[in-house]
């Protein structure tokens, strides 16, 4: 597992605690506050996932997973009447979320494969377990249909978006840094 210590490039003590907090700081507050569109807010807390793939270690990735989800639950807005079926996917989207951030790690930065090709694989096997879960949830009750979409086809234009958008914004902070 020695590849989840694996950054682009290296920096030191302080700039990644900073960058953690930050993107910390993002990925709850961005659907804490905004919410709506899915869309907009999908995209930048993928672009926080993908950037804090390429820079933080091991367990500095927790937040940055685990927060989105969380802000989404206790904003209580954005499913409006299926906010409660979303605590039925939580545990599924902190574990799409590691499996992105996950690809990149171990395909890009470990591999040494085209980024391209890592966000690709990455966003492709996101949505498949994402959409997996939610689909076996609505087979059997758990979840209303609308989730289907949610964590379809939804969560595969939000994560390469966001995952291009945060491979500019890299490109930008390693040639300012």
């Amino acid at each position: 597992m020695e590849y989840l210590n694996k950054q682009d490039y290296k920096f030191g003590f302080l700039q990644e605690n900073i960058e953690m907090i930050v993107y910390s700081v993002v990925c709850f507050f961005v659907p804490f506050f905004i919410g709506h569109p899915q869309i907009v807010v999908g995209i930048i807390v993928n672009t926080s996932l993908v950037l804090a793939a390429l820079n933080l270690k091991s367990y500095k990735l927790l937040p940055v997973v685990m927060l989105p989800s969380l802000a989404i639950l206790s904003r209580g807005i954005i499913f409006g009447p299926f906010t409660i079926f979303l605590v039925y996917m939580i545990p599924f989207i902190w574990i799409g979320n590691s499996i992105l951030v996950w690809a990149i790690k171990e395909f890009n930065l470990n591999r040494k494969m085209n980024r391209f090709v890592s966000l690709a694989i990455g966003a492709g096997l996101k949505t498949l377990f994402l959409f997996s879960a939610a689909f076996i949830m609505v087979k059997i009750g758990f979840l209303p249909a609308v989730f289907l979409t949610v964590m379809g086809i939804m969560q595969l234009y939000t994560a390469v978006a966001g995952g291009l958008l945060a491979f500019g914004v890299h490109g930008v902070k390693k040639r300012v840094i």
